[in-house]
């Protein structure tokens, strides 16, 4: 009787727990960069947003989008935050990268350099830091070179695996200029250094971040795909809509303490992050029509061809994306 008594309490207490509790479904994901950008994922992760949607996820620091990329097509990771330029370049060789969900629709980067440097044409025999090849910071710096006029074999570019290392490597004279994203441009404007350009208010509309995965990998696991994307969604919007949440996780996975930087990043991370988060077809066709300079197969590229925008799309139509009141 007593043992009936207590399968009974225990079917009970089951049936009394969430699917998405009961059920969660394990991923890892990559963020690749100390970056503003990367705070809706931060904020979905500390505030168990993602697993109120079911899903127990593993955020891996991976730093480049072109390792992350590397170690997604090796099965090590699920999704990873990824730059359009790669995920362009990926798909025009045949790879199996797909876009999910466009996080920053423009170059979220200052071009800093020494003080002595005043213009990009003093760059030309120049060290310039990004952090790997292949990386966001490897195509911000091709992207504003070649705007600037500077051929690649103009000048000289150092791997220094970090954003933050760029800075430091400017300051110690080791370089003389490199792409900054928030908060780590922030960082240089306060130490004094030469802002050549800020490409957010003066570059073009590009996909500088997204967060993607492999066709084979959202095909075989669409219901955690649609999870981990609302889960994501509902990051961005706690991130814009509670400051104190939003500052919270930039501070702990940006490593701030300087008060007005964290603040100034925070103000980065809200005016950028997209809230429907598209990867938008303009963005990316401004990236196709830079590489079918080189590319043959870029020439006949459409965006569509490295998107899949459903999961997205699907919770637009379901008005996840109206403010409350509108719902």
């Amino acid at each position: 009787m007593k043992i009936q008594f207590n399968i009974a309490v225990a079917l009970v207490i089951a049936t009394a727990i969430p699917s998405n509790l009961a059920a969660q479904m394990k991923t890892r994901i990559a963020w690749t960069s100390f970056a503003s950008n990367m705070a809706g994922t931060w904020v979905a992760q500390e505030e168990g947003l993602f697993k109120k949607n079911g899903v127990e996820a593993e955020l891996v620091h991976i730093p480049s989008t072109s390792r992350a990329i590397q170690t997604m097509l090796a099965g090590e990771i699920a999704f990873t935050y990824m730059d359009g330029r790669n995920s362009v370049q990926a798909g025009l060789k045949g790879i199996d990268v797909v876009i999910l969900a466009g996080v920053a629709n423009r170059l979220v980067f200052s071009f800093m350099s020494r003080p002595e440097i005043k213009n990009f044409a003093e760059l030309r025999g120049k060290k310039i830091g990004i952090t790997r090849l292949g990386s966001s910071t490897h195509s911000v710096t091709l992207w504003t070179m070649s705007k600037m006029g500077l051929r690649p074999e103009e000048y000289q570019l150092l791997q220094l695996v970090d954003v933050p290392n760029i800075l430091i490597a400017i300051m110690a004279g080791q370089i003389e200029a490199g792409a900054l994203s928030p908060p780590t441009n922030f960082r240089a404007r306060k130490a004094g250094l030469n802002e050549l350009i800020d490409l957010t208010k003066e570059g073009p509309e590009y996909v500088s971040v997204a967060i993607g995965s492999t066709r084979t990998f959202v095909k075989a696991n669409e219901d955690l795909t649609r999870r981990l994307i609302r889960g994501y969604s509902e990051g961005v919007q706690l991130l814009k809509a509670n400051k104190a949440v939003g500052i919270r996780a930039i501070q702990k996975y940006a490593r701030i303490k300087d008060p007005d930087i964290l603040e100034a990043t925070y103000g980065e991370a809200r005016s950028y992050i997209e809230t429907v988060p598209y990867a938008t077809k303009k963005g990316l066709e401004t990236i196709i029509s830079e590489l079918a300079s080189t590319d043959a197969k870029g020439k006949q590229a459409k965006p569509d061809d490295f998107l899949d925008t459903r999961f997205v799309s699907q919770l637009e139509k379901e008005g996840f994306y109206k403010p409350a009141s509108a719902r």
